[in-house]
């Protein structure tokens, strides 16, 4: 059994004129995604930062590690992960990267060795599955 042509077109047009007016505003479907400023001391922020920390350790060229000196802004989003957006100044430890001991670093104070960098990190994380992710990391000298 076919419709008359008539009707289907009310029907579409209906249905156009029904999803135009939606209120966008009433639509929390994009709440998830908006980036919302966070505090620092938050546990998820504390191990996205120590990740990205860690590998841009691990693929720095330099002989010493850095440690974070200042975390100037943290932001999060929610995707299909957390998105953690961090901004934070680093500065060279007095730790090289082939010694085992590494919790009793202290930022450089030798003035020829001394240097900083700000970073920005996107890290994707499912902290509820131990996932952690650096997706984005833009890194220059302070």
């Amino acid at each position: 059994m076919t419709r008359p042509r008539g009707s289907s077109l009310l029907l579409l047009t209906i249905l156009v004129a029904l999803v135009a007016s939606t209120d966008p505003d009433k639509n929390k479907i994009n709440e998830w995604r908006e980036l919302k400023t966070i505090g620092a001391s938050n546990a998820n922020v504390k191990q996205c930062l120590w990740f990205a920390v860690r590998e841009y350790n691990e693929e720095s060229a330099d002989k010493y590690l850095f440690q974070v000196v200042k975390i100037v802004q943290v932001k999060m989003q929610v995707t299909d992960r957390l998105e953690y957006h961090i901004d934070v100044e680093l500065a060279r430890s007095n730790c090289r990267k082939l010694s085992n001991n590494n919790e009793n670093c202290s930022i450089q104070e030798n003035f020829k060795l001394e240097k900083k960098v700000m970073c920005s990190f996107l890290v994707g994380a499912l902290p509820w599955n131990g996932e952690f992710t650096v997706m984005k990391k833009e890194c220059a000298d302070a």
